[in-house]
């Protein structure tokens, strides 16, 4: 099962076609809430319902973290110690993944997580990158690692979670299916 955490501020593009694109993948999929709360509100005015909160969540039974970006989205996930400290550990777990998009890889280079990895980010944040390469790319896989630059690449970046899970075949499947790039 995947976890797609949101904050207020989220960016709603990049964590909602995300979303979709993984259902459509028939890859469990949950929208966690970092509050007490299951209602929260995008950068854009957009409200939604999650289907958990992180007090509900078992980490035992994510097999991946998705960051999304927005401002102030990605500094609010960051604000959560909890969420915080299961990115690290995931992120040493070589059969977990981690996947942020926009300004989320900045909480992996605080993190020290990028360090010696290729990642990337959206643009003007590099420096936020601590220890990784930066790259310019649409979507950057580095292990079980994942980051993607913003909303204009959040197609891709789903697509390579569904590629990760289901193998490229699948995920280009799926890109035909939904008009993608065809």
């Amino acid at each position: 099962m995947i976890g797609v955490f949101f904050a207020d501020g989220f960016e709603e593009i990049e964590a909602l076609s995300v979303v979709d694109i993984l259902r459509r993948a028939d890859i469990e999929t949950d929208m966690i809430s970092v509050y007490d709360k299951k209602e929260i509100t995008g950068a854009h005015g957009v409200k939604i319902t999650v289907d958990a909160t992180i007090k509900d969540t078992d980490f035992e039974k994510l097999n991946a973290i998705v960051l999304p970006g927005g401002a102030p989205g990605f500094s609010n996930l960051e604000k959560c110690e909890a969420l915080m400290e299961k990115v690290s550990v995931f992120s040493r777990n070589k059969d977990k993944l981690v996947a942020a998009i926009c300004g989320a890889p900045s909480l992996l280079g605080h993190r020290g997580i990028l360090k010696g990895k290729n990642a990337t980010i959206y643009p003007g944040m590099e420096e936020h990158l601590e220890g990784a390469k930066a790259s310019t790319e649409s979507v950057v896989k580095d292990g079980n690692i994942i980051t993607s630059r913003g909303a204009g690449t959040a197609i891709d970046f789903g697509l390579a979670i569904v590629s990760y899970y289901k193998g490229e075949a699948f995920s280009g499947e799926l890109a035909e299916r939904i008009v993608y790039n065809v």
